[in-house]
């Protein structure tokens, strides 16, 4: 069926009829000649204000400047479809551009693009960066914390600026993490006549604002701040806000294991606490999503600090409720994690029965009737059981002694999918 509709799909549109053409400063004249061209025979020319203000007035062409939401200007787009319509882009229409949300709406056949030289090209070849070494990112209509969690010494960054003022909000997270001593430089109106540069230090940035078109270059450097967010789990408890009830670092590191995060998955984190097996999860993988689902208000509070201090705010979704009245409104997931709540009636049976094919589950207890749940848990759907003790030293008078925490319990299982099974259903 699917195959089906991709054919109808593609024999709907079997002439490109919109054109996407990449803009730089350097508006019309810095256009190719095939660019140009798809600019001229367009009867609907789509743009921004700037942008259409770039292009020269075409005798009986009809322009549309893009409006909000954004979608509106879309569905207005599509309704020229028997029409030759040229769409306007800054630089690489692909690249956080629009051609990114047409394609979500459109086949490729649809459509032809024109890619100018991108912000982070310009950028790059300012600085003198290889490009492959370079992490592009962007923090238009997008949380600027969300840089934290790519930090890291000597990383060069490329980042495309909301506005005027993202320069200033940037460099006040640098200094939040401990990296103040980065070197920013905001690169203005990339490939015209009236392009520049203003670089400081992050810690000596202030609330200086540069033009609101700019492209920021950042070299990572770490000042002499303690405050270190290491790149793999098992993260101190001391960098999450908690009130007590947050797995230990080295329970936390085998349980992320056990999930093995794979890239663009799901996590159900249930009895949450911390948020710190979501946030972990989160890091191991910048396309991975987790539903985090927490019954004390105040937890809450503490998971949505975490996820912005940890910068994957806007891939944790966190849910006051008891785990049983959610489960049903959550997307299937490709891993959970019960850190609370194992003994409650139907809460694993549903979870299982949730889980994607291939998917993981772990749970964890430190109470004997968790345990007694975990065994059940084992005896019904298999998998394994570890039993995980640790001892941390600790000032014992003028010698160390050895301080013994609670010992973890936890049950890992895969969902295995039957061969046979699937390939009976096919045959059918």
């Amino acid at each position: 069926m699917r195959k089906e509709q991709n054919a109808l799909s593609i024999s709907k549109f079997q002439q490109p009829w919109l054109s996407l053409v990449g803009l730089t400063e350097a508006g019309w004249q810095g256009l190719a000649a095939d660019a140009k061209q798809a600019v001229e025979q367009a009867s609907l020319l789509v743009g921004s204000a700037r942008q259409l203000g770039l292009i020269p007035e075409i005798s009986g062409q009809q322009r549309l400047q893009w409006s909000s939401p954004l979608q509106d200007g879309i569905d207005e787009v599509l309704q020229h479809s028997t029409e030759m319509v040229c769409v306007l882009a800054s630089g690489d229409p692909f690249w956080f551009g629009i051609g990114a949300t047409l394609s979500r709406q459109l086949p490729a056949s649809a459509m032809r693009c024109f890619p100018g030289p991108s912000a982070f090209s310009l950028a790059a070849a300012r600085q003198s960066w290889p490009l492959q070494d370079c992490l592009c990112l962007s923090v238009v209509a997008r949380d600027v914390d969300r840089l934290r969690s790519v930090l890291a010494p000597g990383q060069k960054l490329l980042v495309l600026s909301e506005d005027g003022s993202s320069p200033s909000v940037v460099a006040k997270t640098l200094c939040a993490v401990g990296y103040g001593a980065s070197l920013i430089s905001a690169w203005q109106r990339l490939g015209g006549s009236e392009e520049s540069r203003y670089s400081a230090v992050a810690n000596q940035w202030g609330d200086v604002q540069v033009d609101a078109l700019n492209t920021l270059a950042i070299e990572c450097i770490r000042d002499h701040s303690d405050n270190i967010l290491p790149k793999l789990a098992g993260r101190n408890e001391s960098l999450f806000v908690h009130d007590g009830q947050i797995s230990k670092r080295e329970v936390r590191a085998a349980i992320i294991a056990y999930l093995a995060p794979q890239g663009a998955e799901v996590l159900w984190d249930l009895g949450s606490g911390s948020g710190a097996i979501a946030v972990e999860w989160l890091l191991a993988d910048n396309r991975n999503t987790a539903y985090s689902v927490e019954q004390k208000e105040s937890r809450c509070h503490n998971i949505k600090e975490n996820a912005r201090r940890f910068g994957v705010s806007s891939s944790l979704h966190c849910f006051h409720a008891a785990n049983m009245d959610v489960l049903a409104d959550l997307p299937q997931p490709d891993a959970i994690f019960i850190g609370g709540g194992i003994s409650a009636p139907g809460l694993l049976a549903c979870c299982w029965a949730a889980l994607a094919d291939n998917g993981r589950c772990v749970a964890s207890a430190v109470s004997v009737e968790g345990e007694a749940a975990l065994y059940a848990a084992r005896e019904r759907y298999g998998g394994e059981l570890t039993r995980i003790g640790v001892e941390r030293s600790e000032a014992l008078g003028r010698f160390t002694g050895w301080q013994t925490l609670r010992t973890v319990t936890v049950w890992h299982a895969q969902k295995i999918v039957d061969s046979k099974s699937l390939n009976s259903k096919g045959e059918h």
